[in-house]
């Protein structure tokens, strides 16, 4: 017999269980909340092995997952839907990773390899099994199916003005559109469909956390809702920039005070005597297709000053002929690259530096160890639409500092992710890999066999 309670709360996870018979109990806490897969896993195996221990056998073997092999990942990444019930059972590969998305778990779930079997493994879930067939996924109960993945359309208007941020910073409450749904991604790790009740109430599904909950709006005069009311807990709009809006920071010093400063400096010393010489080309001369919107040779930028004296993007040539091929590949589906910024003297990297207040210097390169822009290997870089020549409406505008810049934030609607992760996708298979904090940030893969540079633009070739 085995009794026990599992509970979590923000900060933490706990597992209670205990075996009456045997007099014997095991207590786990973990540091991070939701993570009851994880305590309850070492709950089980200790008890386990105190009753191997009491019975002086051998203590049962523990079951070791391994990675999923990146090309595997890539593979495998699609949509699957089950025949049997019509659940939906997403896979997409991130960051070397590959993740599972349970519909009607709400939860995103890391997938491991147990010998010729995937396996659920990871802080919110362990256990499920799938035995990976062509085109199939077998769970325990069901084969899921792959389906065809189409562009997503656009959010409807009705749901335009509930879409956002709600509640305070350690509970936040997310309202986005997938699927064609309204959803709510609540105690940051669940997702729940939303069924449209009223033009301002939703209920959430039959399962999960909140089964016979609803969430009420309260919408302003333009039809912006102000306020959340979920469960019966308010949860007040938080405060993001609207589209079009540029992030803006005051300086920590005036500019000119900066630069000179900047100019002055030197960047580090640097060991590596085996460098590769620099060949910094101007990607628009390579492929006259990829636009440019060098947001800081003028005042559209988080500092509002101009830095650099030609809207030009230089960058080592092997990066630059990785871009040309990604950009070849994207007029297939009608679309083009956007380049921000390219190569950046780093003089300007200490400036941006040394203006940012301490709170945001995660989205700032630190001048000590130069940036990837130094070397010429990394890339600013969104969408445009080759029909209209207009940039693709993402997430985020470039350099705002938020959560919704990461390259993983699940808010906002199907339409814009599908595009920010089109984008992620062409330029992997090209040798890049995105920034963790900003979804438009790109490093190509020999940035480290290049040393920081300081030339400035007007005086580099023509």
């Amino acid at each position: 017999r085995r009794i026990g309670h599992g509970g979590a709360v923000y900060g933490f996870a706990t597992t209670l269980a205990a075996l009456p018979d045997d007099k014997l109990g095991v207590i786990v806490c973990s540091s991070k909340d939701v993570s009851n897969s994880v305590t309850t896993r070492i709950g089980d195996v200790a008890l386990k092995h105190m009753l191997a221990v009491r019975a002086d056998k051998p203590l049962p073997e523990i079951e070791k997952t391994e990675p999923v092999p990146v090309e595997l990942a890539r593979k495998l990444a699609g949509r699957y839907q089950a025949k049997e019930d019509k659940a939906v059972l997403e896979l997409y590969q991130r960051d070397g990773k590959l993740w599972a998305f349970p519909h009607r778990s709400g939860l995103k779930i890391e997938l491991r390899k147990l010998g010729d079997d995937l396996i659920m493994d990871d802080a919110t879930g362990w256990g499920t099994k799938i035995k990976v067939g062509d085109d199939t996924l077998k769970g325990t109960k069901v084969t899921y199916h792959r389906l065809p993945i189409s562009k997503p359309k656009p959010c409807p208007k009705k749901w335009q003005g509930l879409i956002g941020e709600y509640g305070p910073d350690h509970n936040i409450l997310y309202i986005l559109e997938k699927d064609g749904q309204l959803h709510a991604l609540i105690e940051w790790v669940f997702l729940y469909p939303l069924t449209e009740e009223s033009a301002n109430v939703f209920k959430f599904p039959d399962y999960g956390l909140y089964h016979g909950d609803k969430i009420v709006f309260k919408r302003d005069a333009a039809g912006q809702a102000m306020e959340a009311d979920a469960a019966s807990v308010l949860f007040k709009r938080r405060p993001l920039l609207k589209p079009g809006e540029i992030h803006r920071i005051t300086p920590e010093r005036p500019v000119d005070e900066l630069r000179r400063a900047a100019l002055a400096a030197k960047p580090p010393e640097e060991k590596n005597v085996f460098f590769r010489k620099a060949e910094l080309v101007d990607v628009a001369a390579l492929d006259a297709a990829i636009k440019l919107d060098i947001r800081y040779a003028g005042k559209h930028n988080f500092l509002s000053v101009p830095f650099y004296t030609s809207a030009r993007a230089f960058m080592q040539r092997s990066a630059a002929e990785a871009l040309v091929r990604a950009n070849q590949k994207l007029e297939k589906q009608g679309y083009g690259l956007l380049i921000y910024d390219a190569y950046r003297p780093w003089y300007v990297t200490k400036m941006f530096f040394d203006a940012t207040p301490a709170k945001f210097r995660g989205f700032v390169a630190d001048p000590t160890q130069g940036s990837r822009h130094n070397r010429g290997c990394a890339v600013d870089i969104s969408l445009y639409d080759r029909a209209t020549g207009k940039p693709v409406p993402m997430l985020t505008d470039h350099d705002e500092f938020s959560d919704r810049s990461f390259p993983d934030y699940l808010g906002e609607t199907s339409l814009q992710r599908w595009h920010r992760d089109l984008l992620r996708d062409t330029l992997e298979v090209e040798g890049y890999n995105v920034y963790p904090l900003e979804w438009w940030h790109f490093d190509y893969r020999d940035w480290r066999q290049y040393a920081i540079q300081n030339t400035r633009f007007e005086d580099l070739k023509k």
